[in-house]
């Protein structure tokens, strides 16, 4: 009798003789196997194979329209490239040929017809064992990659968190409300989106874009902090929270950390290459960077400062288009002239007007 688990292993039987499917039928089940099917025609094996998933498969090779070489190549096709078929020839043909074609072509085993009942039974165990193996197998490496995609997904969403708090923790001290840094990564993938970018890429400027001003930790607050104008010196320490935030995110070895590192140091460059830090000008200003550069002024100048109350947003918006191709990259500022950009963005500023807001917000010295 075949030990458990063998026993309910589904056995699938293809000869065209249906007296030699009677007979080895009859010594499946005599040695216990309870799920034995099988076929006479040769076409119906690849439909087989997928509805009933057998463990193991007994084949003949000389049969009427299809032989056993035209099934072996359907059932690996079937079955796919990691998938371990195990099976049995059982043929009159014994010429080394048919066996290293059979082997070849994807057998795991080969018998010569007259067969001895022990010696098939022998070969069918051996291959359900294997059969059996490569499963647990398999299902080991499915809950093992499962745990890796769920640990990997936490350790992301930990490090994006990070990030974020990052990114709050910098525009803390020039914004006490936070949500700058959030509203200036939704509306760079907004217009990113308009743009026709990948999802790929929106998601990582939707991420990276609220590092654009980590720099600012390393301003003093002297400078970033003053309820009034900068002088030309302290106009210069500004500048430098470009460059400091590139510093701070250099060498980073994710995607998101290396495009928010490019971003901190671009997003001040303007069109005409009168920005800062290294006057970059046209085309030669990174994407991201001149993404950013719109949403960071059309965000700033919607803001309240100490220094001056918010710009209604219609107001920034005719601003932004007043310097396409001088401050901003005019593609990107002609989309803020589509309707459906315009609800977009005039709705970002609506939902945050509606939020309760500090009173403290803080200056950042005229800059934007």
């Amino acid at each position: 009798m075949a030990e458990s688990p063998f026993a309910e292993a589904r056995i699938l039987i293809v000869d065209d003789e249906e007296t030699n499917v009677r007979a080895l039928a009859r010594i499946l089940r005599a040695a216990g196997y309870t799920k034995v099917l099988s076929t006479t025609d040769p076409t119906v094996v690849s439909r087989l194979y997928r509805e009933q998933d057998p463990d193991v498969v007994l084949l003949d090779l000389h049969m009427p329209k299809l032989d056993g070489f035209a099934v072996l190549q359907q059932l690996r096709a079937a079955a796919g490239p990691q998938a371990y078929v195990p099976v049995l020839v059982l043929t009159g043909d014994s010429s080394a040929e048919a066996r290293r074609r059979a082997l070849s072509a994807g057998a795991k085993d080969f018998l010569t017809k007259p067969f001895e009942v022990g010696e098939v039974l022998l070969r069918i165990r051996n291959l359900l064992e294997t059969r059996y193996l490569h499963r647990e197998i398999t299902t080991q490496n499915q809950l093992l990659e499962q745990r890796v995609r769920q640990r990997t997904g936490e350790l992301e969403g930990a490090y994006l968190d990070t990030l974020e708090r990052l990114a709050i923790a910098a525009e803390f001290r020039d914004d006490e409300t936070g949500r700058h840094t959030e509203r200036v990564g939704e509306v760079a993938a907004m217009l990113g989106s308009a743009l026709g970018l990948p999802e790929e890429d929106l998601f990582l400027i939707r991420r990276a874009a609220p590092l654009h001003d980590v720099g600012k930790i390393g301003i003093p607050d002297a400078v970033l902090r003053k309820p009034g104008p900068l002088t030309g010196e302290e106009w210069e320490i500004m500048k430098t929270h470009a460059t400091i935030g590139a510093r701070i995110l250099a060498g980073g070895r994710s995607r998101v950390v290396q495009l928010a590192e490019e971003i901190a140091l671009h997003h001040h460059e303007q069109w005409d290459g009168e920005g800062y830090p290294a006057g970059v000008s046209g085309e030669a200003i990174p994407l991201p960077g001149r993404l950013v550069m719109v949403a960071d002024v059309y965000d700033a100048l919607t803001s309240d400062r100490v220094y001056r109350e918010a710009w209604p947003p219609e107001k920034v918006l005719a601003y932004i288009n007043q310097y396409a191709g001088r401050r901003f990259d005019p593609r990107i500022a002609a989309l803020c002239e589509r309707p459906g950009v315009r609800r977009m963005l005039l709705g970002i500023r609506e939902r945050d007007s509606a939020r309760p807001r500090s009173t403290a917000a803080a200056a950042s010295g005229g800059a934007v």
